[in-house]
């Protein structure tokens, strides 16, 4: 890769700036003001960049029996949505500050606290649906400690602003080093938390909305290669800062006896998973992602 100039590290320095700023006038807001402002900014400025192309590709790919003005709604939801998860970054310890009458419901939480004590590795897996920071900071009031692999930001600053936000311990970024240091949490006995719907170039061809898409198999192998119990976990933005966090049983794992089928099995079943979410409420995903190839 070729490094990169002066003027680019001016521009990143320049954005994670702007960045930090933003946030600094969130964090002054009440946070529905803050995720409001969020809101309005995404879905006034976001429609009109280049990315919501690729966004209304992917719909016409996804949802063909949509009418364009419906993809143009579903687009500015998105970007409304985006809006807010980025203003509510300051905000994250007070929405899920409590379990009991604050600003997350909770479905399914006696299948988080299951994980705790019963001696296997676990993975709750999720989508770029709603605020996905949430779960994360939700699993603590369970005493359940999960370890994170998230896709970093090019941007290194931006990178480190986000990480003090998040506050969580255990951070792995994305790649080798990362899977190396989730195999190992996974084998002593730990919890991690996934994201599953991004693309991944070397993957595997599963299908997702009637379409093959690379798809990252890797929880399905440290299903498969260490018995972790894999757990579906949704998040649903309800209104403004207010969300509900369903947790569904542990998928029942094939056992055949032929690594690669079962691999690619429970990676068949997870896709339809967050299909059916997305499908469900389309303007809450993050439809930015090059998902299917050309």
């Amino acid at each position: 890769m070729a490094e990169r100039g002066p003027l680019h590290h001016v521009g990143y320095f320049v954005q994670a700036v702007l960045l930090a700023l933003f946030l600094g006038l969130c964090r002054l807001l009440p946070v529905d003001w803050a995720s409001g402002l969020g809101g309005w900014i995404g879905r006034t400025v976001g429609p009109h960049m280049g990315q919501s192309r690729k966004a209304l590709r992917n719909l016409e790919r996804a949802l063909p029996k949509n009418s364009p003005q419906r993809n143009r709604q579903i687009v500015a939801g998105m970007w409304d949505n985006l809006g807010r998860v980025i203003a509510e970054y300051p905000h994250l310890a007070q929405i899920c500050a409590r379990l009991e009458g604050g600003r997350v419901e909770i479905d399914g939480l006696e299948i988080v606290r299951d994980l705790v004590d019963d001696g296997k590795p676990g993975i709750l897996f999720g989508g770029h649906l709603a605020n996905w920071e949430v779960q994360p900071f939700i699993a603590r009031h369970t005493g359940l400690e999960l370890g994170l692999i998230y896709r970093a930001p090019n941007n290194e600053w931006v990178d480190s602003l986000l990480r003090r936000l998040r506050d969580a311990p255990l951070l792995f970024r994305k790649g080798q080093e990362g899977a190396k240091a989730l195999f190992s949490l996974l084998r002593q006995g730990g919890h991690a938390a996934m994201l599953v719907d991004q693309k991944m170039n070397d993957g595997i061809p599963v299908p997702f909305f009637g379409r093959d898409a690379m798809t990252a198999p890797a929880i399905a192998q440290f299903a498969v290669r260490l018995g972790c119990v894999l757990v579906p976990a949704r998040t649903e933005r309800l209104k403004g800062a207010r969300f509900r966090i369903t947790v569904y049983p542990p998928l029942a794992l094939p056992a055949t006896g032929d690594r690669s089928a079962d691999e690619r099995a429970i990676m068949v079943t997870i896709n339809k998973i967050i299909e059916d979410w997305v499908r469900e409420r389309p303007e809450q995903w993050l439809w930015l992602h090059r998902r299917w190839p050309d």
